[in-house]
């Protein structure tokens, strides 16, 4: 490859790899969502279990009925207590 065409490419692949950095960065700056309300908070028992190193968590507050299960080593929990 000639060089009055690898200088435009490189010039243009830099320019995007600036541009997907100041993207991530500024998404770092975004404000968390606030905590819902106290009275939004719902008592549940629920009991899940991660597949892959065993651990377990036991939900009793949510905004839910029936939350969205939690995340734990990259991988959805499972649900091991019956749903009342």
């Amino acid at each position: 490859m000639h060089w009055y065409v690898a200088v435009p490419l490189a010039a243009v692949a830099a320019a995007m790899i600036i541009r997907i950095g100041f993207r991530m960065l500024s998404s770092l700056g975004q404000p968390i969502a606030p905590p819902p309300e106290p009275g939004d908070m719902r008592k549940i028992n629920l009991r899940y279990r991660c597949d892959i190193c065993g651990a377990e968590l036991k939900m009793v507050l949510a905004t839910d009925d029936i939350p969205e299960a939690p995340r734990h080593c990259l991988d959805d929990m499972t649900l091991i207590s019956p749903i009342e």
